[in-house]
């Protein structure tokens, strides 16, 4: 698959919220839950062929059999409902990945995101990344926990508003957040050392 194909199939999935709301207004059902399928298995398809880390493929096929199976159960309920609570079911692969790796592997998920640029982190970068993992765990937490909300009063717009837009900005916020602090502690951890 070719890198656009990767690319657009990509935002394809980041745009599930808006994808379904205008589905669920203007196509006809079977369709929708069969363009949804249809992205489910490109997505397993894309990650096959990736080479990418383990964690990384098990998270995407995690996500797209999610989407796969809240596609099928829309279909044998013969309603859209079902597909409300992918966001609710993507939180809560991002909060295993990453609380796993907190807690089960050698070095957390931002941990290994901070070696590919500085693989020499010393003992206080290792610190703060665990630091900011959990910070992402509290995040896919609470932010699933909205998700769920959204799905259970089943209002498609306050769904839509919530999951296309807010959780994306909130998401922005973090990592926004993340960046300024990072850069902070990078600062101030260089001044000990002198």
């Amino acid at each position: 698959m070719t890198r656009l194909a990767q690319f657009i199939l990509v935002l394809v999935v980041a745009a599930y919220p808006l994808a379904v709301y205008f589905g669920i207004q203007y196509l006809p059902f079977g369709y929708m839950i069969a363009l949804l399928l249809a992205v489910a298995g490109l997505r397993l398809l894309m990650m096959s062929t990736q080479k990418s880390a383990a964690g990384g493929r098990i998270g995407a096929g995690a996500l797209a059999a999610i989407l796969l199976a809240v596609s099928v159960a829309s279909w044998l309920r013969g309603d859209s409902t079902g597909l409300l609570w992918y966001p609710v079911f993507c939180n809560l692969v991002m909060f295993a990945i990453f609380a796993r790796s907190l807690y089960f592997q050698p070095q957390s998920i931002i941990e290994r995101l901070a070696r590919i640029q500085e693989p020499e982190l010393p003992p206080s970068g290792i610190a703060y990344t665990r630091r900011v993992t959990g910070v992402w765990c509290v995040f896919f937490l609470l932010n699933g926990s909205v998700a769920t909300a959204t799905a259970m009063v089943a209002d498609l717009e306050l769904w839509t508003l919530y999951n296309g837009l807010i959780s994306y900005l909130l998401m922005g916020v973090l990592l926004a957040g993340e960046w300024v602090v990072r850069r902070r502690v990078r600062r101030a951890t260089a001044h000990e050392a002198l």
